[in-house]
């Protein structure tokens, strides 16, 4: 096999492995993050693209040319991390619809568990749309 038959044999692999990533649920894909690709500055990513940073799986929820500040955690404008399934987060002030808490979604606030009484609940857990629980 020569340089670049080996060389094409690798992106077809990848991409296939791509193509595969791309195709499982946020539960499933937040257990192989490894998988995905590094977040990266100066990259041009799209709404729904998934990326990691460190140990971390984030969904893009605007298009946008990242910079090296803009780390997925840091702009959650631009970024809504992908928790595992049965883990509960702490509650973060959503910044729109994107990123609103669901019906059902559970949070930690204030030492206590939370958990949204309304779809689309951009509200601080104890003022409204929150059920604490027991």
């Amino acid at each position: 096999m020569t340089r670049e038959e080996l060389i094409a044999a690798v992106d077809a692999r990848i991409a296939e492995i791509t193509k595969a990533l791309d195709k499982l649920n946020d539960e499933t894909a937040v257990d192989v993050v490894v998988l995905f690709d590094q977040w990266e500055p100066w990259h041009e990513y799209l709404v729904g693209e998934r990326v990691r940073d460190g140990d971390k799986l984030y969904r893009v929820a605007q298009r946008h040319t990242s910079q090296p500040d803009w780390r997925p955690a840091s702009v959650p404008a631009l970024f809504v991390e992908i928790a595992k399934p049965g883990e509960i987060d702490d509650w973060k002030q959503p910044t729109g619809a994107h990123d609103a808490y669901s019906k059902g979604d559970k949070v930690k606030y204030g030492g206590y568990v939370w958990t949204s009484d309304i779809d689309g609940n951009i509200w601080e857990p104890g003022v409204h749309g929150w059920t604490k629980v027991d």
